[in-house]
């Protein structure tokens, strides 16, 4: 029998990896300074990157599920490799850093970002929660990690041509490595699973897990998409702002790990908690002045944030054979993409109009317990039948 413990720790390296593009930020100015690239051109960059991510998953989903995790997981990191070494010779061009991170490593994160899920939920079966959180918590302390490692790149004074070429070798060696570890176990379990799901329950969960992921990942991208200027109309500090963000992304790692925990404790029904304390969370940042009250809300809204990547997954693998898994879980994570690329945008549309974050936040709020009366409706009829 194979280690399911390298398995596991495979599907962890593999996930920091992928997860080190939200660390993209960290360069923006290295590629000011080197290239003069603008903050729009980088962020567009990152953005692109995340919407081919989110695409690509529904592809590899389909190509995990026909021909197992292992080539899934090589295609992601010949794609993720290719992506940084055309970075890396790019020498300042915006269509080839675009194609490069934006594209090309974009494909490589959709093609990855599966298969430890559905690898690590099979090998510990009795553990999917926590498997679950520990894989998106790695893929949330990526960026921690990486960009720890770019500040130590600046003060190094390494160029960033030779930053990217050394990152694309050292990152898609890793992935490659790991790729080779990846199989599904071949237990009687996991066979007699393959058709334990009706098609009429398959469909409901998709959907409730489709709709509760969008309003719980809406709610947090808006307030973390718009977080430092919400802190600066509080009237608190430059500084004071930037420890919020920090703590929203301590609270989001966190989060993803203890979620997962509780998941294989108490189950689906947990979902609900999350999204009403989400709902209660964000009516505080209404009506609290007191600058610690409002920054232990900012750590319980990115711990409730982490939440969603954990609860929806630890559903539909629970009740889902190896291959449904891996064909609509991308589906529902599209959700998020989706509420990646306009919750930003409209929180800041909304303080624009109104001079403030209070109407943003109500949306919220309506957002999150919209969510909680679909998946309490769904778990009702679910108790009846």
């Amino acid at each position: 029998m194979k280690n399911r413990w390298l398995i596991l720790s495979s599907a962890l390296v593999t996930q920091t990896i992928l997860g080190g593009i939200y660390a993209w930020s960290t360069l923006t100015d290295l590629l000011s300074e080197s290239y003069g690239i603008s903050n729009a051109e980088s962020g567009f960059i990152f953005g692109l990157s995340i919407a081919i991510f989110t695409l690509v998953m529904v592809f590899s989903g389909h190509l995990v599920s026909k021909k197992g995790p292992r080539l899934s997981a090589i295609i992601a990191s010949v794609f993720y490799l290719f992506g940084y070494l055309i970075a890396s010779v790019a020498h300042g061009s915006f269509p080839l850093l675009l194609l490069g991170v934006g594209v090309f490593a974009g494909v490589g994160i959709g093609f990855g970002y599966v298969v430890p899920l559905s690898v690590g939920i099979q090998w510990f079966p009795k553990h999917k929660g926590l498997v679950t959180g520990l894989c998106v918590g790695g893929f949330g302390g990526g960026a921690i990690i990486l960009s720890s490692i770019i500040e130590a790149v600046k003060l190094s004074g390494m160029p960033l041509d030779r930053y990217f070429f050394n990152y694309a070798l050292i990152s898609g060696t890793l992935l490659f490595l790991c790729a080779l570890f990846f199989s599904f176990p071949l237990s009687i379990e996991i066979k007699a699973a393959e058709n334990k799901t009706k098609t009429a329950k398959t469909s409901t969960l998709l959907w409730v897990s489709i709709v509760g992921m969008f309003c719980g990942t809406f709610s947090g991208l808006l307030l973390v998409g718009n977080l430092a200027p919400f802190i600066r109309m509080q009237a608190l500090s430059e500084m004071q702002a930037v420890f919020a963000v920090m703590l929203f992304s301590f609270g989001n790692l966190s989060g993803r790990i203890i979620w997962g925990h509780l998941f294989d404790r108490m189950g689906s029904r947990i979902i609900i908690h999350s999204l009403l304390l989400s709902a209660l969370f964000y009516g505080l940042l209404l009506f609290i002045s007191n600058e610690l009250i409002l920054l232990v809300c900012i750590l319980f809204l990115g711990f409730l944030f982490g939440s969603q990547f954990v609860l929806y997954a630890g559903s539909l693998s629970r009740n889902l054979c190896v291959k449904e898994f891996s064909r609509l879980y991308p589906l529902v994570f599209l959700s998020y993409g989706f509420a990646g690329i306009i919750a930003p945008g409209i929180g800041g549309l909304i303080a624009d109009a109104f001079g403030s974050y209070s109407a943003a936040l109500y949306l919220c709020i309506i957002l999150v317990l919209i969510g909680s009366v679909v998946v309490w409706v769904a778990q009702r009829l679910e108790v009846q039948q």
